[in-house]
């Protein structure tokens, strides 16, 4: 998993709310060569929320083939999803493509990766990335425990995330849907 180390995308949706942000870092080995990138993005008319780790070139070819994905199929997320990832597994060049991403709305909760991994997480939590797991941690107890929106606990977890993990910073890019 060293080819996804240089981000935390943390993402949740709760009662009728959905919120997906990342941090701004962007790493070249150990060297920061960016703060304020932005990793997710609003697609297929701001109704889905997605983000991505991973090479961000390979990432753009993903949101290019997710996007069309979704317009083929009329905006069905989750066939667009298993489509995308079967895409990815059986092309030889999206094979090659290094990235996850995060995808996320006010129904549907997935994590998508390059060997045709398709998750749905029980609780609708989605984090990606070398924070990843210090972010899922937070937020799933910020849920528990919290009333907080969920803008405020992505925000939370990202920012305890940046305490811990040395490639994720504090620059943090949230996008919601409400």
């Amino acid at each position: 998993m060293n080819k996804f180390i240089s981000t935390t995308i943390i993402g949740l949706k709760k009662d009728t709310k959905c919120a997906m942000g990342s941090d701004g870092q962007v790493t070249l080995g150990d060297t920061i060569v960016k703060e304020t990138a932005k990793k997710v993005r609003k697609v297929f008319n701001d109704k889905i929320l997605v983000g991505f780790a991973g090479s961000a070139a390979d990432a753009f070819t993903l949101f290019e083939r997710f996007e069309n994905k979704l317009q083929e199929f009329h905006g069905n997320l989750p066939r667009a999803v298993v489509e995308l990832a079967k895409d990815w597994r059986q092309d030889k060049v999206l094979r090659r493509l290094e990235a996850l991403l995060a995808i996320l709305d006010k129904e549907h909760s997935y994590i998508v990766s390059g060997s045709g991994d398709v998750i749905e997480p029980d609780d609708g939590i989605v984090a990606i990335g070398s924070g990843g797991p210090f972010a899922l941690a937070s937020a799933r107890a910020l849920v528990k425990y919290t009333d907080l929106e969920p803008k405020t606990i992505v925000s939370e977890s990202i920012k305890i995330a940046a305490g811990i993990n040395i490639h994720t910073n504090q620059q943090i890019v949230i996008e919601t849907l409400e």
